[in-house]
């Protein structure tokens, strides 16, 4: 898979989870830390959680695509998911 088809495949699913004000930034000429960023709002703490949940799940189960490192999993604002090239930032709107 892509790196592009891999941003189109979380934007769907985090679409399909009702995720708000997706973003998909192109960073790969600014740093080394990533080729995007994808940036999505939940309302609410359960929400945040279900969207990072279906990501790392889905990606998981039907692309064999594991996250090399997770964050905030144990906060209740911001989950932070590393898929190395796309990087992923599920946060509470006033984040």
């Amino acid at each position: 898979m892509t790196t592009e088809e891999l941003v189109n495949k979380i934007v769907s699913i985090l679409e399909s989870k009702k995720g708000s004000d997706i973003e998909v930034i192109d960073v790969k000429d600014k740093t080394t830390l990533a080729d995007y960023f994808i940036i999505v709002t939940g309302n609410s703490t359960t929400q945040i959680k279900a969207l990072a949940d279906e990501v790392e799940v889905l990606l998981k189960n039907e692309d064999q695509i594991y996250a090399d490192h997770v964050e905030g999993r144990s906060g209740d604002k911001w989950i932070l998911i590393d898929f190395k090239d796309v990087v992923v930032h599920v946060m509470h709107p006033e984040l």
